[in-house]
């Protein structure tokens, strides 16, 4: 029996484990990415595990997300980072230079490789055949220490594609219809595979699309073939020597065939506030929109942004619409310029914003109250734009640009004709603004640079022989990491200061959950399926670590935000009977019996309700790896002790 991609790249790079589903599996790392929302406190977590310079074939920090500087903290986080990656052997990609995932496709990504990065939308790299993981802040940190990365062995899915897609119709309606049939739960615990006829007719940057937003099926990971298409593309970027080919052998087998008719899609929609609320346009029909937000990791490259230049050429944007554009990097948006396109694009009425994340993590361009926003970006979760109450829809760089030019939402379709557009044989190449560590026989005279806003790593401890809590908050399915630990503006600058930040924790869903927290001094928090589902941001465990929470019960957890937690020394634990979630109630006084001995023996945990009376079975269903870090206290603690 033959092994699919996934399974290929797993074996060649299996540490330790077994390749059977639900298994865990350990992976040497090849590259590491972070971004500077979660990279501070990466390397903080870095330097205090103790490895003078990284050990990864290649790491880089990107500077992407907190590039609005309103105050001294994002500036002194990217000073720090700087710093960071001079001494201890990483590429350092300045501010402007464009979004982690679209620079690291350009310039650093290659087929075969495996990738891991403190950023949920790292399996960008799947597009050029990677094995690219979003992970924590901390796992990241252990990777470029030479560590494993420690994922449960996952089922195999292939989506079969066929045919070609029609004029207008767009590689995000791939990805929209994908997760129209799998659900945002669709892909926990699987890897998604693509293959068939149709992957011939998609650019790489197409395949980038549909692998990035494989991360809001809640899937592993997302891979396409390395073939001669991705082979053209690493020619044009002047990097045809690391090309090499990745297939799934002839007699692969999955545990699951999804197959899609290329032919037959429609341009689609994702409805507020969900991904996976596609609808055609067709069928949403002309809505009034105020916004359209095009670029983030998911559409920015430059084949997207040719086409809106296209459509918008020698016309103007609709006077009710607020038009804005990102270029996902500096070669983008250099080539733009030298081509002529971002005249088009200036003359037509959009705004041009700088090469970062921007809009897609509230980071400026908020929508109107009540407005409706479209967004070529990949989340729609309710209040990430910045305002609480806007209707974001998903669509494609068609559909976004058509509907700036109507003012209503609009299929593409209608516009006649696509124009035409071609990719130039060859990139320009520049790298000017990423800059190579230094020597290691100079680096150790480096000095880091720290400013006041950075804090240490939170304060962990060993696993209690017997939880005692009040359930300090309870809430129901599909709660997210931005309703755990927003973004934004506001609250981004305080990523490197968990104290701070802290106080911002599930602000959304009770703004008096971080005041309780302190008043209690410790407490548990239950929540329902899919729990922590979204961004991979550490910070979600980090925080609640910080405010004393010792325990989470779910009916089910998102893949990140679980390994988060366990990162972080807290437990989280699901319902063995989903129905005994209505057992727990806000305010509940809560026991786990000797959970110190059950964990580490590997036996079933109890959950008493002393208000109620109830007992409760949970399940946890740790690894032993995953045991150790809990009655250690954490990754990091874990990590101190097995370092070699």
């Amino acid at each position: 029996m033959g092994y699919t991609i996934a399974q290929k790249l797993i074996a060649a790079h299996l540490v330790s484990g077994e390749m059977k589903p639900g298994c865990e599996v350990g992976l040497r790392i090849d590259q590491t990415l972070t971004q500077d929302a979660t990279g501070t406190m990466a390397y903080l977590e870095f330097e205090a595990i103790g490895v003078p310079r990284v050990r990864t074939e290649r790491s880089v920090a990107y500077i992407d997300h907190n590039t609005l500087q309103t105050g001294f903290e994002n500036a002194d986080d990217h000073l720090y980072i700087q710093t960071v990656c001079k001494k201890h052997g990483l590429y350092f990609s300045r501010p402007g230079n464009g979004i982690c995932h679209q620079v690291h496709l350009e310039r650093f990504g290659i087929p075969g490789k495996t990738l891991i990065g403190s950023d949920s939308h790292t399996p960008t790299g799947g597009g050029i055949g990677m094995l690219a993981f979003g992970a924590g802040g901390l796992d990241v940190a252990v990777a470029m220490g030479g560590g494993p990365y420690y994922i449960t062995m996952p089922r195999m899915v292939l989506v079969r594609l066929n045919g070609r897609l029609q004029p207008w119709v767009a590689a995000k309606d791939v990805i929209l219809e994908v997760l129209r049939r799998l659900s945002v739960k669709g892909g926990v615990g699987k890897i998604i595979e693509y293959g068939g006829e149709g992957v011939k007719t998609l650019s790489v940057p197409e395949r980038a699309t549909i692998t990035n937003m494989g991360a809001e099926l809640g899937a592993s990971t997302s891979v396409f073939p390395a073939d001669e298409v991705t082979r053209a593309f690493m020619k044009a970027q002047g990097r045809e020597a690391d090309f090499t080919p990745v297939f799934a052998d002839e007699d692969a087998v999955y545990d699951e065939v999804v197959e899609i008719d290329l032919t037959a899609l429609q341009p689609l929609a994702a409805c507020p506030h969900s991904p996976d609320a596609v609808r055609t346009v067709r069928d949403i029909g002309p809505i009034a929109v105020q916004q359209v937000c095009i670029g983030s990791c998911t559409n920015s490259s430059l084949q997207d942004m040719l086409k809106v230049a296209a459509v918008l050429k020698g016309k103007t944007v609709c006077p009710t619409v607020s038009l804005s554009i990102a270029p996902g990097s500096k070669q983008v948006y250099t080539m733009l310029a030298q081509n002529g396109a971002l005249a088009d694009l200036i003359a037509a009425g959009a705004r041009i914003l700088e090469c970062a994340c921007g809009p897609c993590i509230g980071m400026g361009q908020s929508p109107c109250s009540q407005g409706v926003s479209l967004r070529t970006f990949n989340r729609n979760f309710e209040g990430r734009s910045g305002t609480a109450d806007a209707q974001v829809y998903l669509v494609s760089p068609e559909t976004a640009a058509a509907s700036a030019l109507t003012g209503v939402l609009t299929d593409p379709r209608t516009l006649g004709p696509m124009p035409a557009i071609s990719l130039p044989e060859r990139f320009l190449i520049n790298d000017n603004m990423i800059e190579p560590p230094a020597p290691a026989d100079e680096a150790e005279q480096l000095q880091v640079r720290r400013g006041p806003n950075i804090k240490p790593f939170p304060q962990t401890e060993p696993l209690r022989q017997t939880i005692r809590a009040k359930v300090l908050l309870k809430v129901g399915d599909n709660i997210t990491t931005d309703h755990i630990m927003p973004a934004g503006a506001k609250i981004l600058p305080l990523r490197s200061n968990i104290p701070a930040i802290s106080q911002h924790c599930f602000t959304r869903c009770d703004p008096d959950f971080p005041a309780r927290c302190r008043a209690e001094g410790s407490g548990i928090v239950v929540g329902g399926a899919n729990y922590g589902q979204g961004s991979s941001r550490e910070h979600a465990a980090l925080a609640p670590l910080y405010l004393g929470i010792r325990a989470v019960i779910a009916k089910s957890f998102a893949r990140i935000h679980a390994a988060n937690l366990i990162n972080a020394g807290i437990l989280p634990l699901t319902f063995a009977n989903e129905a005994d979630y209505d057992a727990v109630a806000f305010g509940d006084e809560l026991e786990l019996p000797d959970v110190r001995r059950r964990v580490a023996n590997g036996e079933p945990v109890v959950l008493l309700n002393r208000t109620t009376g109830k007992e409760i079975p949970l399940v946890s269903g740790y690894t032993k790896r995953q045991t150790e870090m809990l009655l250690a206290g954490g990754l990091l603690d874990y990590t101190r002790e097995h370092r070699t």
